[in-house]
This record gives C-alpha cells, sequence and structure tokens, in this order.
C-alpha cells in the first residue's frame, strides 16, 4: 500500500508541476500578446466571453486569467462589466485541459517530453526554448497521468478501497470535497484530471464525479480571492464576480442534475460514446457552457450584488503620498506587472511636467505658498521614483513575459529620467525663492521667451509620455522636431539674453538665473526625448541620439 501511495503522489506532483511549467511558458511567450488582445478586445461583456475562453484556452490556466483580470480592474483599465465577461469565459476555458486529459495521450508522453528537453538545451533562440518548454511540460503532465492510471489501478482490486469510494454516495458532500481539493492544489483542471482517472479505474461512479465537478467551480475561486485582500475595493469586488458567478451557476446546475439527474447521465454518455474520460471532460465543458447562458443575461446584477459586500473606496489624505497601480494596494500578476509599473510611471510624468508648469509659475509670481507647493510635490515625485524602481527590481527577480522582459531596462531609465524632471522643476522654484529674496527682476521679453520655452518643452514632454506609455508613434516626428526647436531656441534666447546685458537691460544676477533656465528646460527635453524613444529599436533611439 506505501508503494502505491507513493506512486500517486509521484504522479500527482510530475501532473501538477507539468501544469504549471506548461502553464508558466505560455504565459511567458504569449502573455504581452495576450495582454494586448484583453484590453483591446474586452469592451462589452459578449467579447469579454470570447476573449476570456480564447485567453484560458492558450495559457491554460483560469487562475492565471483571473488574477490578470483583477490586476486589470485594480489599475483601472477594465471596469467590471468588462471583467465580469472575461472572467465567465475563463471559466469555459479552462475546461480545456480536462479535454486534452480526455485524450489520453500517456503513450506519446515521453516522446513529447524529449522532444521538449532537446528544444529547450540545445536550441538558442528563446521562443524555441519557450515552445520547449511548453512541450516539456505537456510530456510531463500526461507522464504523471499516468503514474496516476497505473497506482489506481492496483487500488482497484482493493475491497477497502472500492468500498470508501463507493460509499460517497452523498451529493453535497461530493461538491465540498471537490471544494476542498481544488482549494488546496489551487487548480481546478488538476482536480477534474483526478476525478476523470478515478472514474475511468472505476473507483467512482460517473454521477458522483459531476458534483465533485460543480465544487471545483467554486474551489477555483480562491487564487483570485487571495490575489485581490491587498487589492483596491473595485479589485476585490471583481474577486467576487467570480465567486458569485460560480456560486450561483453551481446552485442551480446543483438543483437541475438533483432532479434530472439520469436524463443528463444518459445524455452526456450518448454524446462522449460511453468513454468515461470523454464523459468526465464533456460534462465539465458543458456545465461551464449552461452556467454562462444562463448567467450572462445577469451580469448587471451580479456586478451590482458585489457592491453591496464591498463599499467605495476610503477617501485618502491628499498629503499622503500613494502608489495608485502597485505596491501594497495592488493585484501581482506577472503578465500585468509591466504594464502596471508604466501606468504607475505614466501618472509619475504627469505629476513631474505639472510641476515643472507650476514652478515657472510660482517663478513669476514670486508666490511664497506656490513655491512651497512645489517643493511638496518634489517629495511626492521622490517617493515614487524609489517605490517604482523598488517594483521594478522585485519584477526582474520573477518569471515575466518575454518581450517584458526585455523592456526591464528602459523603465529603469525612464524613471531616472521623469525624477530629473521633477529635479529641474525644484530647481525653478530655488530660482523663484532667491528672485523673490533678493528681489531680482526680469524683464517681460525675458518673461515671454521663458514663457515661450516652457510650452515648447511641455508639449515635447507630453507626447513622449503619451509615445512612452501608450506605444503611440503619431507624434514621434513632431517629437524629434520639437527637440531640434528647442536646441535652437535656446541657442537663440542665450544670445538675445547677451545682447539685453550688453545694453543693460538687466542685471547680471537676472543674466545668469535667466541662462542657468534656459539651459535646465532645454536639458527637460532631452530627457522628454530619452523617454520617448527608451521602447523602441536600438537604430530610432540612436537616431534621435544623432
Amino acid at each position: 500500500m506505501a508503494g502505491i501511495i507513493l506512486g500517486l503522489m509521484g504522479g500527482l506532483g510530475m501532473f501538477l508541476y507539468g501544469m504549471k511549467l506548461m502553464s508558466d511558458a505560455l504565459e511567458k511567450a504569449a502573455g504581452a500578446k495576450m495582454r494586448s488582445i484583453l484590453e483591446f478586445f474586452t469592451k462589452t461583456p459578449l467579447r469579454g466571453i470570447l476573449v476570456g475562453t480564447f485567453f484560458t484556452a492558450v495559457i491554460q490556466s483560469s487562475s492565471a486569467s483571473t488574477v490578470m483580470v483583477v490586476s486589470f480592474v485594480n489599475s483601472g483599465l477594465m471596469n467590471l462589466y468588462q471583467a465580469a465577461g472575461v472572467i465567465m469565459g475563463a471559466n469555459i476555458g479552462t475546461t480545456v485541459t480536462s479535454q486534452l486529459i480526455s485524450l489520453n495521450l500517456s503513450a506519446l508522453a515521453p516522446a513529447i517530453v524529449m522532444a521538449g528537453v532537446v528544444m529547450v538545451m540545445f536550441c538558442k533562440k528563446t521562443k524555441i526554448q519557450r515552445a520547449g518548454e511548453v512541450l516539456l511540460g505537456f510530456g510531463i503532465l500526461f507522464m504523471g497521468l499516468s503514474g496516476m492510471s497505473d497506482s489506481m489501478s492496483v487500488l482497484r482490486e482493493s475491497p477497502q478501497v472500492v468500498e470508501i469510494m463507493s460509499s460517497l454516495t452523498s451529493h453535497f458532500l461530493a461538491v465540498m470535497v471537490g471544494l476542498v481539493v481544488t482549494t488546496v492544489l489551487q487548480s481546478s483542471s488538476a482536480t477534474v484530471g483526478i476525478v476523470l482517472l478515478l472514474a475511468q479505474q472505476g473507483l467512482l461512479d460517473i454521477r458522483i464525479c459531476y458534483f465533485i465537478i460543480f465544487g471545483c467551480n467554486i474551489g477555483s475561486c480562491v487564487s483570485a480571492l487571495l490575489a485581490s485582500i491587498n487589492g483596491k475595493k473595485i479589485a476585490k469586488r471583481a474577486a467576487l464576480i467570480h465567486l458569485f458567478f460560480n456560486i450561483i451557476g453551481t446552485g442551480i446546475m446543483y438543483v437541475v442534475f438533483s432532479f434530472a439527474l439520469e436524463p443528463i447521465t444518459g445524455f452526456i454518455s450518448m454524446i462522449s460514446h460511453g468513454n468515461i474520460a470523454r464523459e468526465v471532460a464533456n460534462a465539465h465543458t458543458l456545465i461551464k457552457l449552461v452556467e454562462v447562458l444562463l448567467l450572462f443575461p445577469f451580469i448587471k446584477q451580479i456586478v451590482k450584488l458585489t457592491g453591496y459586500f464591498v463599499r467605495d473606496e476610503e477617501k485618502v489624505s491628499p498629503q499622503e503620498f500613494q502608489l495608485q497601480y502597485i505596491g501594497a494596494k495592488s493585484v501581482f500578476s506577472p503578465t500585468t506587472a509591466v504594464f502596471e509599473a508604466t501606468r504607475e510611471m505614466e501618472r509619475m510624468g504627469k505629476i513631474a511636467i505639472e510641476n515643472l508648469r507650476h514652478s515657472m509659475d510660482a517663478l513669476f509670481t514670486m508666490n511664497d505658498g506656490e513655491i512651497q507647493e512645489v517643493y511638496e510635490t518634489e517629495d511626492q515625485i521622490n517617493f515614487l521614483n524609489h517605490a517604482i524602481t523598488d517594483y521594478l527590481v522585485k519584477v526582474n527577480q520573477t518569471t515575466i513575459p518575454t518581450d517584458d522582459k526585455k523592456s526591464i531596462g528602459g523603465l529603469f531609465h525612464v524613471v531616472n529620467d521623469i525624477e530629473r524632471i521633477g529635479d529641474h522643476a525644484e530647481n525653478v522654484a530655488d530660482a523663484a525663492r532667491k528672485r523673490m529674496e533678493d528681489q531680482v527682476e526680469f524683464s517681460p521679453q525675458a518673461k515671454r521667451e521663458l514663457s515661450e520655452m516652457l510650452d515648447a518643452v511641455v508639449t515635447i514632454t507630453t507626447y513622449a509620455l503619451d509615445m512612452f506609455s501608450h506605444n503611440n508613434q503619431e507624434h514621434m516626428q513632431e517629437i524629434l522636431d520639437l527637440e531640434n526647436k528647442v536646441d535652437r531656441m535656446e541657442r537663440e534666447l542665450q544670445e538675445s539674453h547677451i545682447q539685453r546685458l550688453t545694453r543693460n537691460e538687466c542685471t547680471a544676477e537676472a543674466g545668469m538665473m535667466f541662462s542657468d533656465l534656459l539651459s535646465g528646460l532645454e536639458r527637460v527635453a532631452d530627457h522628454a526625448t530619452n523617454i520617448a524613444f527608451s521602447l523602441t529599436e536600438e537604430d530610432g533611439a540612436d537616431s534621435v541620439k544623432k
């Protein structure tokens, strides 16, 4: 018996590891592209169902899909109605795994594993290595199934085991078994795979299998619920949508199956041609499909229901520095981590641009309150700089999609460039304070020239931030032209101020301050150009640097 138990444990371990390896490899290879699909094609709940089904079928993990959706809602990319559609689709997509398991490819597993090993060990291209990891995980998964199946075939000969398994006749208890096992394994696909094998060996009655699957549906919500614990309240509501959908759907199906079990069993057996493994897999798929069809018209009501359990966000003190898209109040998902860091950096960039404009206003008005506000905002920018940098270090140490991995280095540079723009705003505030204390006067022409250059710098920085954050190439040429314009303006205005000095139209102190301000604004334009082309191809970046 000890050998049988060890065989079961070893088979289960290989099965779970193979599934994780395959899912992680698919997520790394396709995560960034699939994220783009989720971002652009989930504008309505119906589209969300289709995309969620496709996405989950590709990466073979409803947990990864729902956690990603929760993180999207947390970052404001997706509203709750769109999230509800994707979550429903993920419930359908996750049944693809059980369909694959029911095909019984165990005989081919060693060849699949060998092919995966060769691709991982001997191929240099990352894409081929990722494909090899997928094959390796797929093969290990089926080898684990084969090991569990062999051990279960021995258990079938044990009267005690047969008696224990056949004693599971309570429908409610079967639901609880599915719920507990799925919660422990953190994978409904793994639980359904085990149920499939038990049914195939005759250890579980097919009717009980259906009710265990109901429990799996509810247990699969645990990952999203855990992921949402530290998130915003809207992220908690997204996780609750997943939970309520599965509880309500399972409750309806539980009643239907309880009253019409024999006709349903006969229908599933007929479409599965008497193949027990196919019966379990088809039941899993049909249950999910029917749940979605029944509950899709009530998406708005389910979303509204979550609002009764999780109230609106609490108000945050404006003096309190906080991260909006990452950090303790966010949902960490490797597939969306870089995207969320980019959103936080976009927010930091907008704060820096506004602070630069505010600092120039303070320079002209010499208002001490405005100057102090610039310093306080600079403290916030410094806070964001350190927090985002720490987050990027953390992300770089995790398994993230290949395309995102390539962009990490550029993100570090962008954070630094934005922080330097913030420093230049602080320098302008320093000049404003000195001007106020020493009563330094600027000529109307000097003020007009500084305003013109500031407008050009704010424009190029705004375009650059948009290009970086949204990969918007629309203003690429304008950024290059503005960079040249700012350089030209800086040279011309420096010359203009020298002429004013020679005509005694301004003091030496005012002249030095004016010259430093021009140089600072020109450097801001340089940082903006760096931001714009931080994630483009090297040749594009080289063309900018001239």
